[in-house]
């Protein structure tokens, strides 16, 4: 029997027969629904990016819900794989705009049923040897693919399953009666939708009209749920007495209505906002009257270039004019109970600083999407360090303040065959070819809504200008805008491009923040990312909703530039400096909540992951500004927790270059020498093995020691009594960890003394811990340590044999998570049988320069069964092998560990137990000619999807 039929046979019994056999195999029907940990999109991109051809056989398709699979269908495109689309007009759901992106797409061929009640949701996929089917309840929609409570079945069978035979047979008979899709069909379409639609229109206008008179008497706007919870902070901090606060919001998430309805709840006799631009001082000015009660229409007034209301209650002025000596001095300095600073990450600069310095109001609050400026401006310690409330762009989006998103990393133009990159003269960044390549993806990729109103990110002001030419030539309606170009001049642009006069505005950076144009429905960005700040300062154009939009089209075209790591700490909003993170960011489609999607095209993804391996992001500097963001944050010397708690670099980075984080401070002179060496050797002690939270139990024992001495039954007792899931041998292995007798010998000279001492069963702090205690600088040092390590350990909490699944764990963890007497870390190496444990830790991707000895290639047969290779020098005839072909009988149990790379460091993700597949063993040759086993082991429960998509993409 082949090995893909006796998958098969593995898989269908596990699905249909019994679900308690231990193979699942790869082929075992799986029920496919919208989690926190999987979506329907990412089966059906897994399964294109495997399949050989597909059909889909759908009834509705949205714009959204295709944009979401299009960076895919084009790499399938370029490698020659082509598919079939299945749809109809039932029910008049689908779009002609619709059906116009569907014609974009080369490879896919679409035809239309006029079959009554067309109500098919199928995904068929043809693999070289087998056919995969995804049916149920999902449409191609945004919302049924990535957030709708959906049932769907994945069902894969042999190329001569009756089942897919059946499907495809039916898929083909619908297909031959159905008429292929053209422009021609799509415009006679338009007609009757467009009236549909007009008809639609007309009732809902008919019954806005009739309830317009009650809703203007009833309708007060009320605070969403984030504006609530910072509406309190704000009346917090005020109770304190405190008076200034930052409010940090991501742009277009209602700081405006969140500032006017904090100022209906204070009422202040007199009010001031100011702000750096007159077209949003307008749009703010509408916002408030909104929101407070007007009592006259003069009660809101402007202080500009071209007003002076400045007897008004409600006052909202440019900097430009206020700032000027005559304007502002004419104010008492407590004439207003309340000032509001918009942007306010411009408050350090001089014209701001003479207006801030000069007010004394009772509150003063500021507002910005990017505090962190990468000019280093101290608004923390203008707004004396009480940040209200923060929301940023995942949380934003999850909560459905901001518009969805389709962001595509896309390969930029190749110039003959050479990639440009960031330390090359770009000749050819406006030649007729990369014009034509920039007009090619942008048409692709599309936008929602019937016009284009785009905005496109430069590098130059030559290239905005040329491009601008370029494109409108093309026919394409472009205006390039630089800092070189009056107000006036930009305002009449903008509204140019919002009412669909103009389809493009190109600058370089004159758009990364103060400006609101809600229409635009497509971002750009045709320069290097060179700071995650300002890459979501201009992606975060396109965020703000309306109408005319369903979702922006976020288009990254991304050349060999060394700075590409950039674009997932970016996306991801994860500035803990993990490399791992941001390369499972870049594998995993569901990785962005909402039904906003992140897609790369093969090339660029490539281009990225490169970048990423390039750069060192435990790199001196790289801490040392995180450090310096987090103190400016606080106004004062940041401890480990706080980086935590400000969503910073994780204190695992600052340990991988640092050996303890005194040790940094003093490198940077952050602090004075104020330990000795003993005392900082103990603290490497503490950050290498207590503050990773390991085991629970290690800090409560240190803490309880820390208050005073026991015997070794006291401690047990109250150990075992108070602490859950805790045993003996727990409390033997921490006390062999805190008196350095798990460690082999010498380790005092990394570690120092000793923390306890064990003596006749009395258990006490060594004499050396003991005065280390009576400096207050280790002692705040330590505390925070074991803060970190309970922090830490939340992710740890007890699993299944101490182990938690897809948890990163090291040979050290394992030596201590099954309380061996001794550090396991120089022993384990691939793999080790011991009593009835039998750890395998695999490295899926090795380097090339690995000797011939260990140059074997474990790899995943499918999602719960993998390949696996003894150590070198084994025979089926070895006592080991035989014992490890035998584990059942023994009583012993594998656990499997596995990582990305070498470079991953000593950290393994936990797979679960394993088990030897019987017959599968077979005796071979390493490359240098020694001997070696290998054989099949079956996992106990299959690999998670987004994790094994990590691991073997």
């Amino acid at each position: 029997m082949s090995r893909l039929l006796n998958d098969f046979n593995q898989s269908l019994k596990k699905g249909f027969i019994d679900k308690d056999i231990s193979h699942k195999g790869n082929y075992t029907p799986k029920l496919l629904v919208n989690n926190k940990n999987e979506k329907v999109l990412s089966t059906i991109i897994d399964e294109l990016q495997k399949c050989e051809t597909f059909y889909f056989s759908v009834a509705f398709i949205t714009e959204s819900g295709l944009a979401s699979l299009k960076a895919q269908l084009l790499d399938l495109s370029n490698k020659g794989v082509k598919g079939k689309i299945l749809t109809s007009n039932y029910l008049g759901f689908n779009s002609p705009k619709m059906y116009g992106e569907l014609l974009k797409l080369k490879n896919v061929e679409v035809r239309l049923t006029d079959i009554a009640g067309f109500h098919a949701k199928g995904y068929i996929f043809e693999h070289k040897d087998y056919s995969s089917m995804v049916i149920g309840s999902s449409n191609l929609t945004s919302n049924a693919l990535k957030v709708n409570y959906e049932h769907n079945v994945l069902l894969s069978t042999m190329k001569n399953g009756d089942l897919v035979d059946s499907v495809k047979n039916e898929f083909e008979l619908l297909w031959q009666k159905s008429t292929p899709l053209t422009e021609q069909g799509i415009n006679s379409y338009k007609e009757s939708f467009e009236y549909r639609s007009l008809e639609k229109l007309a009732e809902v206008e008919q019954t806005q009209m009739l309830l317009a008179d009650k809703v203007k008497k009833s309708v007060e706007i009320v605070p969403n749920l984030m504006q609530a919870e910072a509406l309190r902070s704000l009346k917090a901090i005020r109770d304190k007495t405190k008076d200034k606060a930052l409010i940090i919001s991501a742009t277009g998430t209602g700081k405006t209505i969140l500032c006017a309805l904090d100022v209906r709840e204070v009422n202040p006799n007199k009010f001031l906002f100011i702000v750096h631009n007159e077209g949003i001082l307008n749009r703010a000015k509408e916002e408030f009257k909104k929101v407070l009660p007007i009592k006259n229409d003069s009660d809101f007034g402007l202080l500009t270039g071209k007003h002076r209301d400045v007897d008004a209650k409600y006052l909202f002025a440019t900097i430009q004019t206020l700032s000027r000596d005559d304007n502002f001095k004419q104010f008492d300095e407590n004439e207003f109970d309340y000032i509001v600073f918009d942007e306010a990450h411009r408050s350090a600069a001089s014209t701001y600083q003479r207006v801030f310095n000069y007010f004394k109001p009772k509150f003063m609050l500021g507002m910005t999407a990017t505090p962190e400026r990468s000019d280093e401006l101290s608004i923390f310690e203008l707004f004396d360090y009480n940040i209200a409330y923060e929301i940023r762009l995942q949380a934003a989006l999850e909560s459905d303040i901001l518009c969805p998103f389709h962001y595509f990393g896309v390969t930029d133009y190749v110039h003959q065959g050479i990639k440009e990159d960031d330390v090359t003269k770009l000749r050819y960044l406006t030649s007729d070819e990369r014009v034509n390549y920039i007009i090619q993806k942008t048409d692709y990729y599309g936008y929602s809504g019937e016009i284009l109103q785009g905005l496109i990110f430069v590098s130059s002001k030559k290239e905005a200008y040329d491009l601008a030419d370029k494109l409108s030539s093309k026919g394409i309606k472009s205006v390039a805008l630089t800092g070189d170009d009056s107000v006036n001049y930009r305002q009449i642009v903008i509204e140019k491009l919002k009412e669909g006069k103009i389809n493009y505005i190109i600058t370089v950076d004159l758009f990364n923040e103060g400006i609101d144009i809600p229409e635009v429905n497509q971002v750009v960005m045709l320069r290097p990312t060179e700071s995650s700040i300002i890459f979501i300062q201009q992606l975060g154009r396109g965020l703000r909703k309306s109408a005319n939009k369903e979702y922006v089209t976020v288009i990254d075209f991304i050349g060999n530039y060394k700075t590409n790591y950039l674009i997932p700490i970016a996306l991801s909003g994860d500035q803990s400096q993990n490399k791992d993170n941001y390369k499972k960011f870049l594998t995993n489609n569901d990785s962005i909540n909402g039904v906003s999607t992140i897609n790369f095209e093969e090339v660029a993804k490539k281009q990225i992951y490169n970048s990423l391996d390039a750069v060192s992001l435990n790199q001196n500097k790289l801490i040392l500004k995180a450090y310096e963001e987090v103190e400016n944050r606080l106004g004062h010397m940041p401890l480990l927790m706080d980086f935590i708690q400000q969503h910073s670099i994780d204190p695992s980075v600052i340990f991988s270059k640092f050996s303890n984080y005194y040790e940094f401070l003093l490198r940077y002179k952050k602090i004075d020498a104020l330990l000795t060496e003993n005392e900082s050797k103990n603290l490497v002690f503490f950050s290498r093995q207590i503050a990773p939270g390991l085991k629970r139990i290690d800090s409560l024992v240190l803490e309880e020691l820390l208050k005073n001495e026991l015997t070794y039954d006291e401690l047990k007792n109250k150990m075992l009594n108070e602490v859950k899931d805790i045993t003996e041998d727990d409390i033997d292995t921490s006390l062999r960890i805190l008196d350095f007798s798990f460690y082999n010998a010498g380790i005092e000279k990394i570690y120092g003394s000793p923390i306890i001492e064990c003596n006749e069963r009395m258990i006490r702090l060594s004499d050396a811990f003991t005065n280390a205690l009576s400096n207050q600088t280790f002692k705040i040092f330590l505390e925070d340590l074991i803060e970190l390590s309970k922090y830490n350990n939340e992710k740890y909490q007890k699993g299944k044999n101490g182990l938690i699944l897809y948890n990163k764990y090291s040979r050290e963890d394992f030596s201590k998570i099954f309380n061996w007497n001794k550090n396991g870390s120089s022993v384990i190496m691939g793999y080790m049988i011991r009593s009835q444990e039998m750890p395998i830790f695999i490295t899926y991707d090795k380097h090339e320069d690995i000797s011939d000895s260990t140059k074997y290639e474990d790899e995943f047969l499918s999602q719960d069964e993998l390949k696996w290779f003894t150590k070198s020098n084994r025979t089926l005839k070895s006592k080991e092998v035989q014992k490890i072909l035998s584990h059942r009988a023994k009583g012993i149990k594998m656990y499997i560990f596995v990582q990305k790379k070498d470079d991953d460091g000593i950290y393994f993700y936990y797979l679960g137990t394993a088990g030897y597949i019987e017959g599968s063993e077979k005796q071979d040759k390493m490359p240098n000619g020694s001997n070696v086993v290998t054989m099949d082991l079956a996992l106990d429960k299959a690999v998670r999807d987004d994790i094994y998509r990590y691991i073997t993409n």
